[in-house]
């Protein structure tokens, strides 16, 4: 489904991705795991169009996107769940996910119902604030606001970032639901390696703008050398 060949991205004058070479499976979970400063965001970023490519090339389900803007990415079915949630805190909970609406082409009322169904306590909460709601509910906000665009390619950027520990499972749990239900190909990247492999079967590691090794993620939590070289703070 997607395929980065060579991709190269920076901020003006300042390269970050050097090359990178990515292949992500229609309905597959993988996750991008490095420190902090490889070009992890970045490379979300330049996927979504957020950030210019310098080089090399994006396509999605055969799609070249080079040409195209980030809203029109969007209605390809692409969605980012950004780091650090983006939610809008002053509107409500129903109100976040009306926006997300707004990259259908359909522009369905029937896409907040079904998220809804699925995350009842955003249903009973759909009158409150966005900034009211704790950093784990602001993130199964953040996850449903994305649904409701009709991804085929959901993006995660660093999605277990200021969770607490005893939310982590949910997250986790919802992740893979819509993963295995819903066949949603899904691309997170993280520098927390156990969360990591509660949602991904594969993982690839980035250091210095490209990805350096491709291991399945139970091989990787096994591998103390490779953790230590390019995860350890």
């Amino acid at each position: 489904m997607l395929t980065l060949s060579g991709l190269r991205a920076g901020y003006g004058a300042t390269p970050v991705l050097h090359g990178v070479d990515l292949e992500l499976a229609t309905s597959e979970c993988a996750a991008v795991l490095g420190r902090n400063g490889v070009g992890k965001t970045t490379l979300m970023r330049a996927v979504t169009g957020a950030v210019a490519t310098t080089g090399g090339s994006i396509r999605f389900d055969g799609t070249d996107l080079s040409p195209l803007k980030a809203h029109e990415r969007a209605r390809l079915g692409i969605s980012l769940v950004p780091q650090g949630r983006d939610i809008f805190p002053k509107l409500t909970v129903l109100e976040n996910l009306k926006v997300g609406t707004a990259a259908r082409r359909d522009r369905t009322s029937d896409a907040v119902d079904r998220v809804f169904e699925e995350f009842p306590m955003l249903a009973q909460r759909k009158r409150a604030r966005g900034g009211s709601l704790s950093g784990g509910q602001q993130q199964l906000l953040a996850l449903a606001r994305a649904l409701v665009t009709a991804p085929r390619l959901l993006l995660l950027d660093e999605p277990s970032e200021g969770i607490a520990p005893a939310v982590l499972d949910e997250i986790a749990e919802v992740i893979a639901s819509i993963n295995s239900n819903r066949g949603i190909a899904v691309l997170a990247v993280e520098q927390n390696l156990e969360f990591a492999a509660r949602i991904a079967q594969r993982s690839l590691i980035m250091d210095k703008g490209e990805i350096i090794a491709e291991t399945s993620t139970a091989e990787l939590r096994n591998d103390r050398a490779l953790q230590k070289r390019y995860l350890a703070l």
